[in-house]
């Protein structure tokens, strides 16, 4: 489509954009937060021209997991610095998860996290709201509030009210939920059972003691609940060949995460990493590696997630097991599995179903999720032949650490875009912190 009638407050010049046409060189006209036009652009219609050449336009990646552990443990991260890696890794939008202080698990303690990441986020958002034993009567209630990403349960470790271990509690909620549930799936009685395997100061234990049968288990457990309740379940963090295998029998309902560590990592990276690789579920042997790459390939895995868990560094270097589960992620999800589509692993085509396009699909968020008129306008700005090493300075996390730290990468962030906001640009924010809440098909405000 050929425009140049429109006066446009943005336009986007000359980048391949990528869309539900395939990527192609295109113009994108931008008024206010919206796409207003895609084609050959006049750029005198413009009042400010950002020149793409050379560069892919992707739609903007959501990352539908992240903890940014405000509020209770400020220390670690905030809804600012976590959410200013996001943006300096090309991340638009992000779902952060309940288990803060006090956790979300009310309408109040949604509402709270929703005032604190308002116009002091660097990118939008929404809030996974903890589906405990003590609320499971209000879930229908509290996953259509305002900012609601939708109900998130702890199938296994976690702590206090938040852990649901049992198929009853499970059942309880999922009688009840009607928007799609989250669900960390390990096995609590068997991690309990094998909680002597892990060996003082050894993390390669972590992968002995939270082994695949304890995912598979808790796994094969919730799908059968779901599929009797007639509920919908997002199972995160993918880490066993098994499960996949099983869940490509088990799609009617059932959408599943995978995570760039668990498709890049492997067991034998514990020598070298030691702690920082520790996360739960943990990261495998190879084979599983492998397995979650057929995932993506037969299209099994919907979408991409960080599980950006920081700690500190200090926290971090405690002796395994007294040190805690969980890495940065969130700013090198983009990079990193850019590497993986420069070596070919990966199409670019897939990496835009997986960060945009599938998000939006299973978790129905409005307005986002592709390039077309009347959308708003955020964008993942890619150069895909530029070389760079991921260093723990480029970090913006509080945590100022990543277990990719001196990593070669092909393909880079180079721009954020959202709601017609240029946030960051080669590297620098250039926008003050504009962040607003995501709004969900299936909890849109009534407008009279």
């Amino acid at each position: 489509m050929g425009t140049t009638a429109t006066t446009y407050d943005t336009v986007l010049k000359g980048g391949s954009v990528v869309n539900q046409d395939g990527a192609g060189i295109r113009d994108i006209g931008i008024v206010g937060e919206r796409i207003a036009a895609i084609g050959t652009i006049d750029p005198a219609s413009a009042g400010t021209v950002i020149d793409c050449t050379g560069l892919h336009v992707l739609p903007g990646v959501i990352d539908s997991q992240v903890h940014f552990r405000e509020p209770g443990a400020e220390h670690k991260e905030d809804l600012e610095t976590g959410s200013r890696a996001a943006v300096l890794g090309g991340v638009t939008c992000v779902f952060e998860m309940p288990n803060t202080h006090p956790l979300t698990t009310s309408e109040a303690a949604l509402a709270d996290k929703l005032r604190r990441g308002r116009h002091r986020m660097h990118c939008d958002f929404a809030f996974w709201v903890g589906g405990t034993r003590e609320n499971a009567a209000e879930v229908a209630e509290l996953e259509r509030l305002p900012g609601a990403a939708g109900i998130k349960v702890f199938m296994g470790s976690s702590t206090g009210s938040l852990l649901v271990e049992d198929d009853d509690g499970v059942r309880e909620i999922l009688k009840r939920t009607r928007r799609r549930a989250a669900f960390h799936s390990e096995d609590e009685f068997r991690l309990r059972e094998r909680a002597a395997l892990r060996v003082e100061n050894d993390p390669a234990s972590h992968p002995v003691w939270r082994d695949e049968i304890a995912a598979l288990k808790c796994t094969e457990r919730l799908v059968r609940i779901a599929e009797e309740e007639g509920a919908r379940i997002h199972v995160l963090h993918i880490s066993t060949a098994e499960e996949i295998v099983f869940l490509a029998g088990h799609k009617r309902n059932v959408t599943c995460e995978a995570t760039p560590h668990h498709l890049t990592m492997t067991a034998d990276d514990y020598a070298r990493l030691g702690t920082k690789l520790q996360m739960n579920p943990p990261v495998r042997e190879a084979r599983h590696r492998d397995g979650i790459w057929r995932g993506i390939a037969d299209g099994v895995v919907d979408v991409l997630g960080s599980d950006h868990a920081p700690h500190t560094l200090e926290e971090k270097a405690k002796p395994y097991p007294q040190s805690p589960s969980g890495m940065t992620g969130v700013q090198t999800l983009v990079p990193i599995m850019l590497d993986h589509v420069a070596n070919g692993r990966l199409s670019l085509a897939r990496f835009v179903d997986l960060t945009s396009a599938g998000p939006q699909r299973i978790f129905g968020i409005a307005n986002k999720g592709r390039i077309a008129l009347g959308y708003d306008a955020d964008f993942t700005v890619v150069d895909l032949k530029r070389q760079a090493t991921i260093t723990d300075a480029w970090i913006g996390s509080r945590a100022q650490w990543t277990p990719y730290d001196g990593k070669q990468v092909a393909g880079w962030p180079v721009g954020t875009m959202i709601r017609g906001r240029r946030v960051m640009w080669d590297g620098d924010l250039v926008e003050s912190a504009t962040g607003e809440p995501v709004e969900f098909l299936e909890a849109l405000p009534v407008r009279r």
